[in-house]
């Protein structure tokens, strides 16, 4: 079972994975741009994602996501787009998918989560 984080940790360790593979390498101002947040807001985010060993930053400011980090970021992202895609797949328009996946993908047990891939994979 994943350490307990908060859903805005989640957002911010999803969104560097997403970025690092969009862009190779992750910045807090890109996170800034991606999130729609502040840009101290997102560094107050970063240092304690820092302190708690999600991250690390590097020299020139790139961030690197430390394997608890990565875990649970990739474990975030791989349900942002099953439940985007499922809910594309019912009729949902992709905007609107994506939106309520977002809000979906953190609240979501693991044991509901499996069923539902396990589902999509029967169709």
């Amino acid at each position: 079972m994943p350490i307990p984080i908060y859903e805005s940790a989640e957002d911010y360790l999803e969104a560097i994975l997403i970025i690092q593979q969009e862009k190779g390498v992750a910045h807090s101002i890109d996170i800034a741009e991606h999130l729609h947040y502040s840009k101290a807001s997102v560094s107050v985010a970063m240092k304690k994602l820092r302190e708690n060993g999600y991250i690390s930053m590097e020299k020139d400011g790139a961030l690197k996501l430390l394997e608890p980090g990565r875990e649970i970021a990739e474990r975030i992202y791989e349900r942002h787009q099953v439940l985007t895609n499922f809910f594309v797949s019912i009729g949902v328009d992709p905007e609107t998918a994506a939106k309520d996946a977002c809000k979906v993908e953190h609240d979501l047990s693991e044991i509901t989560f499996e069923k539902l891939k396990a589902d999509i994979a029967t169709r």
